[in-house]
């Protein structure tokens, strides 16, 4: 290399580097947001970065010098040791909008780590397509994107949503596996300015698709986070549960000094009264190993708790219905939650716990009018697909259909039943006024008796009896249990992978 070769490279370099300018960078930098560059350096472990793309700009002569990368840093690094791709929307550099030469980026990253095995991650921010790259019937005639948007989930993706983003930004978050909004940004189909122009009506971003809307309300937002650098470290964390990609078997952890012998304090965490209300993130907690909980979609279907956990060192998800919302009855939200979680596991090979203690589902106007018949069977489908292990612990109430969609009617492979449990088609007050049409103040001599007649062999030594369970248990021995099912039910012959019959399954529905 001559020396003219040599400067020219270090100059081309530094006009790459130096994205959007100073101006544009320092005014990121007074509202304590990181760059898309300062982001990457963050997910990866230090030194461990390699960038493709780095003297990619737009083709169109006009944008050639203002598009340093083309909007987008990609490239690939370590987290935790363990190779992953990234795709980071750099908003400096025309709003991150995407253009031809951008996109062929994003393609290559997203087939390298499908082909590679290897996690995906995407740092979003942008305000959508390039417009002027777009319009018109060549603009859009010249678009491929007949599996632009394909999710087959061979490979994890994972998406921290940061500002305004639109169009790409947005169809990447929702279909990721895990997705964590920074508080302020805003994901939507289209800008709050344009949903303006188009409607009539002025409207406010968070409004629109704040953090608020797609954690609380539409479920997309898996996690929210104060800041860029809390998002990014959840999101380093989450892989950590997570296979490189759906061939091999999550890793295994240590386990921390003192994860075990806690079961007594089950005792005073949980009522044996099935009337008196607790929080089941409690239980989780005693149940895993210390410090290993990951909650996923906390803010949504709050009836219903998800979350990845560590075992005796191994991953699992716990599904969990939790007394201190809607008294844990479950509702259309729970629903989906559940069901993307199902999905979610089984694609990575992440045994399911279910911890049951729920009056039902929820019934009622809003409720049908919200599609929970349809809601309760694709949970119930995705349940009978899911091929990786399946544990049920019977904690106190379960009823009716929730009694099947919660691992009961050996819809799991292992199911135990607290000595508190108490099991039937539903709750035995609700059955005496649907069957008999009586009520307590109506005669309570005769109430009581025909309940005492409902309630009889309900349970958890009446669902042992005809082997609907395997066991009867202390809650206390809880964790020893799981420990022992989950070797007990490994899948040992193909190293821990499963069949993946849903990885097909749509990402938001």
């Amino acid at each position: 290399m001559t020396r003219d070769h040599r400067e020219e490279h270090l100059a081309r370099s530094a006009q790459a580097l130096a994205m959007g300018g100073e101006r544009k960078l320092a005014a990121r930098a007074e509202k304590g947001e990181l760059n898309a560059r300062q982001r990457v350096a963050r997910l990866f472990d230090e030194g461990s970065f390699r960038e493709t793309g780095l003297f990619a700009a737009s083709p169109v002569e006009a944008d050639r010098h203002a598009t340093p990368a083309d909007g987008k840093v990609t490239g690939t690094g370590d987290v935790e040791g363990r190779r992953a791709a990234v795709i980071a929307y750099d908003f400096t550099v025309k709003g991150a909008s995407s253009g031809a030469t951008s996109n062929k980026k994003m393609s290559h990253m997203k087939d390298l780590a499908a082909r590679s095995g290897m996690p995906l991650v995407y740092l979003a921010e942008s305000t959508g397509v390039r417009m002027p790259d777009a319009m018109g019937g060549t603009g859009l005639g010249q678009a491929n994107d007949r599996t632009r948007f394909l999710r087959r989930r061979t490979n994890p993706w994972v998406s921290a949503c940061f500002g305004y983003s639109f169009g790409s930004a947005a169809w990447h978050t929702v279909s990721s596996d895990f997705a964590v909004m920074r508080k302020g940004a805003v994901m939507a189909v289209s800008s709050p300015g344009l949903v303006s122009r188009a409607t009539g009506q002025q409207v406010d971003g968070q409004d629109l698709g704040g953090w608020r809307v797609h954690s609380e309300v539409t479920g997309f937002a898996d996690a929210v986070a104060d800041t860029d650098e809390q998002a990014i470290d959840l999101v380093r964390r989450f892989l950590g549960y997570l296979p490189r990609h759906n061939g091999e078997a999550p890793p295994v952890a240590p386990v921390p000094a003192g994860s075990d012998g806690r079961g007594h304090e089950i005792h005073s965490i949980v009522p044996p009264e099935r009337t008196k209300v607790y929080d089941v993130r409690k239980v989780i907690d005693v149940i895993a190993d210390i410090g290993s909980v990951f909650p996923i979609k906390e803010r949504f279907g709050k009836s219903l708790a998800t979350c990845l956990a560590r075992i005796g060192g191994r991953s699992v998800g716990i599904i969990a219905n939790n007394p201190m919302f809607k008294a844990g009855a479950m509702d259309a939200d729970t629903c989906t939650k559940a069901t993307s979680f199902i999905v979610l596991c089984d694609s990575y090979n992440i045994p399911i716990i279910f911890l049951v203690d729920q009056p039902g589902f929820l019934i009622g106007i809003n409720g049908e009018r919200d599609g929970i018949v349809g809601k309760v069977i694709n949970w119930m489908n995705a349940l009978s697909l899911a091929t990786v292990p399946k544990i049920t612990v019977m904690m106190r109430k379960n009823y009716g259909q929730g009694y099947v969609n919660m691992g009961g009617a050996w819809t799991a492979d292992s199911t135990v039943a607290w000595w508190t449990a108490e099991v039937s088609f539903m709750d035995p007050r609700s059955a005496v006024s649907v069957v008999h049409g009586i009520n307590p103040e109506d005669d309570p001599e005769l109430y009581e008796r025909r309940l005492s007649e409902m309630a009889k062999e309900s349970t958890g030594y009446d669902v042992a009896r005809v082997y609907g369970v395997e066991d009867v248990i202390d809650p206390a021995d809880t964790r020893e249990f799981l420990i022992n099912a989950l070797r007990d039910n490994h899948l040992s012959r193909t190293g821990g992978v499963g069949e993946h019959q849903l990885s097909n399954w749509p990402t938001s529905y």
